[in-house]
């Protein structure tokens, strides 16, 4: 059975052709799907019987499965779905002053190993496919009934190591006769694969990019993400200079703060050497401890910030959501397989 959501509107108009259909029934069939949030093509009344009866033979709408859910005091829910083959994924829908964003997952496990992070404990299994990226949306918003108005692409995996399925992704949740989420809505985290960062500026799409940077040099950083090993920060600079004068968009660097590894002061010196004329950002994140990694949240935070606004450097620090759940990427599918 083919999924629906993994199909863009551009491809559904091409499959109805295939079957012989009228083109303008792939936009209503969005507007069902997407605007009125309609999960069984019977209910899709403008179409035919016949049409509806094809779709259901094909087709499936949903498959994914919600194993568990955790809700924070703040009002962060996590899930943990279970998709059609039997994999564990996450999501993390945040309420926000300006909105209501989901975190979504772009893999099955991850194969970056930073050291630090939940997401690495288990490996990559397999690539999600755009459609199991859209389900995710699609289920939060059907358990919740919230229409999510933000996306970050920053759970489970590397999303520029399942880079086409991603720019899918995208495209389609970007629909206008779809969810319509704006692109500068939408912000998709790397750790820094130079090589998709220079194909992404080309993109032609106002979406925001996010570094996963968390070190102020190569010692540092060669030993908290192994990435580093293959793009260098000078490399990885130099693609975000290109990526910032192609595309005349700003950069948000992610910075976790560690205990003792990365938040001292002159740490914040050099990290703010390292942005220095760049139109960047930094975020710092405080840590979401995961103890088989055995780091500790930075007791320093302030003052790190401090010591960037004194050098004029553009930072915030990252509000906290979950901290009473599972909250760190990966950590509830972990527990669930057995890893933690």
């Amino acid at each position: 059975m083919k999924h629906i959501y993994n199909y863009s509107l551009d491809d559904l108009t091409t499959y109805f052709q295939e079957i012989k259909q009228k083109p303008f029934h792939a936009k209503q069939v969005y507007q069902w799907l997407y605007s009125k949030m309609v999960y069984d093509f019977e209910d899709m009344s403008n179409i035919s019987k016949n049409l509806r009866e094809q779709l259901n033979k094909e087709m499936v709408i949903d498959d994914l499965k919600i194993k568990e859910k955790q809700v924070s005091q703040d009002g962060t829910i996590k899930y943990l779905f279970q998709l059609s083959d039997g994999h564990f994924i996450e999501s993390v829908l945040m309420i926000h002053d300006y909105g209501q964003s989901l975190c979504v997952t772009s893999q099955v496990g991850c194969n970056m190993h930073c050291s630090f992070c939940a997401s690495g404990l288990l490996k990559k299994q397999r690539d999600l496919t755009a459609g199991e990226m859209v389900n995710q949306i699609m289920a939060v918003s059907r358990d919740t009934g919230i229409r999510i108005s933000h996306v970050v692409v920053m759970g489970t995996g590397e999303p520029f190591d399942n880079y086409d399925e991603v720019m899918k992704f995208v495209r389609i949740i970007n629909q206008p006769h779809g969810l319509a989420i704006g692109a500068r809505h939408i912000t998709i985290s790397t750790c820094g694969l130079v090589p998709m960062i220079e194909r992404y500026s080309h993109e032609g799409i106002q979406t925001n990019l996010a570094i996963s940077l968390h070190a102020p040099n190569d010692l540092i950083r060669n030993q908290l993400m192994p990435v580093n090993q293959a793009f260098p920060m000078d490399q990885l600079r130099e693609s975000i200079k290109k990526y910032i004068e192609t595309t005349h968009r700003r950069v948000t660097f992610e910075y976790i703060l560690l205990d003792g590894v990365n938040d001292s002061l002159v740490c914040a010196r050099q990290l703010a050497h390292y942005v220095k004329g760049l139109n960047a950002y930094v975020n710092l994140i405080p840590y979401n401890s995961v103890d088989e990694h055995g780091f500790s949240p930075s007791q320093n935070v302030e003052a790190f910030k401090d010591e960037l606004l004194r050098l004029k450097v553009n930072c915030t620090v990252r509000k906290e959501h979950g901290r009473d759940i599972d909250g760190a990427c990966g950590q509830l599918r972990a527990k669930r397989s057995g890893v933690i």
